[in-house]
């Protein structure tokens, strides 16, 4: 029985991952006719973007402080510590600001759509649409698919100055560190390419994998409260597994 039902797991999940690929390549397909429902894509960037922008300023915030005063101290053994402000940045550009930016994302503003869509569903709005001959992944799921992939490489640029000032005033302001120390050894070893960009591209990247798992479990949510938060749920659990997964891929690739 057991066997039976690990099996029948396996192929629940391989089948998901077929439907969710599937509802993907059908975003795509709409994306054009979505062109014409701007005022709702600009809208949808200023829900995901906007509207996180104060958990991404002050997750950075205490990130970048917490990243300073531990490798502070580790660097301090090594007699190593004016690269604080060189490392400091490079675990933020390539790591910690693209997964820590899509994490919160993820469970602010994809937990938010999934269950604006689920209940779109349970409400027959996304029916209704069909009948009056509006294709609902043109207005609903594409320009959400789209929010997101614009949205979360701003988000990580914003996370990443937030860290970067939170590690200066750790480093400098409180530790004491030299400030022309801290900013000239990190703008000559930062690379435009090989640190920010990736940490952009892998952004990117992480903005669509989550707007694509938030609206499909929106779409594909069952039509009851209960179905509605199984998907919001799932969501986040998804979103975060796919996000280091795809973190190790593109790190291993880029690397």
């Amino acid at each position: 029985m057991n066997a039976n039902l690990r099996r029948n797991w396996f192929l629940q999940g391989i089948a998901s991952v077929g439907e969710c690929g599937l509802f993907f390549v059908a975003v795509l397909g709409a994306l054009p006719k979505s062109l014409r429902y701007w005022r709702e894509t600009c809208r949808q960037v200023w829900f995901v973007g906007a509207m996180s922008l104060v958990i991404v300023m002050t997750c950075g915030l205490f990130v970048g402080m917490v990243l300073a005063l531990q490798l502070y101290y580790t660097l301090s053994i090594f007699g190593g510590t004016a690269a604080l402000g060189t490392v400091v940045a490079l675990s933020l550009f390539r790591e910690l600001g693209p997964v820590v930016t899509a994490l919160l994302v993820a469970g602010r503003a994809g937990t938010a759509v999934t269950a604006e869509i689920g209940l779109m569903r349970a409400t027959d709005q996304l029916d209704a649409m069909g009948m009056m001959a509006v294709d609902p992944l043109a207005y609903v799921a594409s320009p959400r698919f789209l929010a997101g992939v614009i949205a979360m490489p701003l988000l990580a640029c914003v996370f990443n100055a937030m860290g970067i000032f939170g590690g200066h005033l750790v480093g400098v302001t409180w530790l004491g560190l030299d400030n022309g120390t801290f900013w000239g050894n990190m703008t000559s070893t930062v690379s435009l390419q090989r640190d920010i960009l990736d940490g952009l591209y892998k952004s990117m990247v992480f903005g669509g994998v989550v707007s694509l798992i938030a609206v499909f479990q929106g779409y594909t949510a069952p039509p009851t409260s209960e179905g509605v938060a199984y998907s919001t749920t799932r969501t986040v659990v998804f979103s975060s597994i796919v996000i280091l997964a795809f973190d190790f891929v593109m790190t291993a690739f880029m690397t």
